[in-house]
């Protein structure tokens, strides 16, 4: 369990991309205290099996967080994730941005949760989650949730599963882009928006590299060696 002391600051960035029959578990409790923040950057590219339980409870008045999260599931993997975001005094704002890919029969559950307690007034929290599916058998388990108790909030949340656009990738080919390439670079620009909020720039360079080799790869390819990043600062 973490907690944030009043005014600090604390950077967390997670790169997951273990070989294809690993499994990953993760519990992530995180208390913030007045005025401090807390960024969250987690990618989840790898792995046959991989579940992250993140909580994230606001303790002190005007603390904000940002939650950023992609997911990559390909044929054989299932990557789940359950959110739990407490706004339990006023004055405090969230933002969550989950995304998943999905290819061959990979799957993807998220379950997301704001809660506003009745003290907390003022409060601002968005939550969205955007899956890209390169595969009629994949499958999207996806489950915002508000729970609101105050009656002076601004809050939001939603959910999209949907396919390529397939004018977009008719327009790449018709410069001459070969297909699988086309839909990789339509899968990274997807994804660059929770790539580039990664303050670290190293972690941010090794995370496009990765998910570009990965996508370059057919589904069925074989399995990578075991690895993983994780960076606080």
């Amino acid at each position: 369990m973490t907690y944030t002391g009043a005014g600090s600051t604390l950077k967390h960035q997670r790169l997951l991309e273990e070989g294809t029959d690993a499994r990953h578990r993760s519990d992530l409790q995180v208390h913030l205290g007045e005025q401090s923040s807390y960024q969250l950057n987690q990618l989840a590219l790898g792995g046959a099996w991989s579940r992250s339980d993140i909580q994230v409870v606001f303790d002190g008045e005007g603390a904000s967080a940002e939650l950023d999260g992609l997911m990559l599931a390909r044929d054989g993997q299932l990557n789940d994730v359950h959110l739990d975001v407490r706004h339990e005094v006023p004055g405090c704002t969230s933002r969550e941005t989950f995304k998943g890919i999905l290819e061959g029969k990979g799957k993807v559950v998220f379950d997301g949760r704001i809660l506003v307690a009745k003290d907390a007034q003022k409060t601002d929290a968005r939550l969205s989650n955007d899956n890209l599916m390169l595969s009629r058998s994949a499958e999207v388990d996806s489950k915002p949730q508000l729970e609101i108790f105050a009656d002076d909030v601004k809050c939001s949340h939603g959910t999209t599963v949907g396919e390529l656009d397939a004018d977009m990738v008719f327009y790449l080919r018709s410069r001459g882009i070969a297909e699988a390439r086309a839909v990789q670079m339509l899968c990274q620009g997807f994804a660059q928006e929770v790539i580039d909020r990664i303050a670290n720039d190293e972690l941010r360079a090794r995370a496009g590299a990765v998910l570009e080799q990965r996508l370059a790869v057919p589904a069925r390819g074989p399995a990578k060696a075991a690895e993983g990043v994780e960076h606080a600062g």
